[in-house]
């Protein structure tokens, strides 16, 4: 089977301490702006704003 390209991986970092922490998926064509979601940082040792990169 061929993967489905409409969804792509995608990094995101931290916003305190810039580390790139999560890798996940998103559908390109439901969510065009990038995401930001509230993960935990192991750096930190707390729940942080998570961003995505390029």
């Amino acid at each position: 089977m061929a993967k489905n390209e409409k969804r792509v991986q995608v990094t995101l970092a931290c916003e305190v301490c810039k580390r790139r922490n999560y890798v996940t998926m998103k559908n390109k064509q439901n969510d065009r702006e990038r995401l930001e979601l509230k993960k935990y940082c192991k750096f930190d040792r707390a729940q942080t704003l998570h961003k995505e990169t390029r």
